[in-house]
């Protein structure tokens, strides 16, 4: 008779914390300690809805509800509802026949929802509305017949599902740099479009760059780049000059947090760290730091954002400004294949997400 060894996780033994007073000791303030929190930061109306979407879809189907992908790119949202009985799954193939799934907030190609109607799928598409207009503007380019330049970062979700509405037609541009290399076929026939989660500055220098080798290039009808990336990025831009440190709370595969901290660290801040929880937050981050930014991904609930408020107060960051440079009241309705039921069962629940619709938790 043979033994298998088995082995066991170690359990996780929080680190202890620096007190307050030997991190003041290590490097002394020099000025009046405060925090600079951005507005808008955390969720915006796309997210907002495809969080409820799930929720919604639980409390009215029950569990399990698939969901392809993570509906939103954030650690604790996906944490709380694989509580509350979502399945998160990464092709539509990991779903039973039958079930229900729902497509994430970053949208997904045309053969995606073939596979979904092949197996029989109920399906809710929480796609946000901003990223269904870019697909929108690829089908009906494509069907123009022009070459569409798509910026965006290969392998994000959002990217794959937009290349995906004209594959024939779309090139990805995943930097300024890559523009210099790009080959086209009809000079005179091409449009660039964008992920709507990039940075502001770094698409405007691929587009420059596009133009100066292909002066012919058309420009999206609006605007790719969604408002709320562009309004956090905004704000950050007016923080980080004043900053020593950013803390940007949001997770590692969120592209518009970790571009949030690139543009602090462009725009002056002396030093910026992106983390996903408050017990990330390393105390000597505070060393000889008298102001700290902080700020959040589109992805974000506030309840996270509270939670490093208050581990800067214990270090002695209690006064807090709000540095507000735009006011956000973009409201999305509900999935449509989800309102039928919901008002079939007296619920009202229509438009969701905005400034003032941020949710605690």
């Amino acid at each position: 008779m043979t033994s298998a060894s088995v082995s066991l996780a170690m359990p996780t033994v929080p680190r202890r914390r620096r007190p307050p007073h030997e991190v003041a000791d290590a490097a002394p303030v020099v000025g009046d300690k405060r925090v600079l929190l951005a507005a808008p930061r955390g969720y915006c109306a796309g997210v907002d809805r495809a969080v409820i979407a799930v929720e919604k879809a639980l409390e009215h189907y029950g569990a399990p509800v698939y969901v392809r992908k993570q509906i939103v790119h954030n650690r604790h949202v996906v944490e709380t509802l694989e509580e509350r009985g979502a399945i998160f799954v990464d092709e539509t193939d990991e779903v039973p026949e039958g079930a229900l799934v729902v497509f994430s907030a970053h949208g997904v190609s045309p053969a995606v929802v073939r596979s979904a109607e092949e197996r029989g799928l109920r399906t809710i598409d929480a796609t946000c509305p901003l990223v269904t207009k870019v697909h929108r503007e690829a089908v009906r380019f494509a069907k123009d017949d022009y070459e569409i330049l798509l910026i965006g970062h290969v392998g994000h979700e959002e990217v794959e599902g937009t290349y995906g509405e004209a594959p024939d037609h779309t090139q990805i541009v995943n930097s300024p740099d890559e523009a210099e290399a790009i080959e086209v076929k009809d000079p005179d026939k091409l449009i660039w479009l964008s992920q709507t989660t990039l940075s502001v500055d770094e698409t405007m220098e691929t587009v420059r760059r596009l133009r100066e080798r292909f002066p012919n290039l058309q420009d999206p009808p609006s605007d790719d780049i969604c408002y709320a990336t562009s309004n956090r990025q905004a704000a950050i831009k007016k923080i980080a000059p004043q900053a020593d440190l950013v803390i940007v709370v949001g997770s590692a595969n969120s592209s518009n947090s970790v571009r949030l901290v690139e543009v602090a660290l462009e725009y002056g801040a002396k030093k910026a760290y992106r983390v996903d929880f408050a017990n990330e937050v390393d105390e000597a981050w505070f060393e000889g730091v008298a102001t700290i930014g902080v700020t959040s991904g589109a992805s974000v609930p506030e309840v996270l954002v509270q939670d490093v408020l208050r581990l800067a107060a214990e270090y002695g960051y209690a006064n807090v400004e709000e540095v507000v440079t735009a006011e956000e009241d973009i409201l999305f309705s509900l999935p449509k294949e989800l309102r039928a039921t919901l008002k079939e069962a007296g619920d009202g629940s229509r438009g969701l997400g905005g400034r003032g619709q941020r949710p605690t938790s």
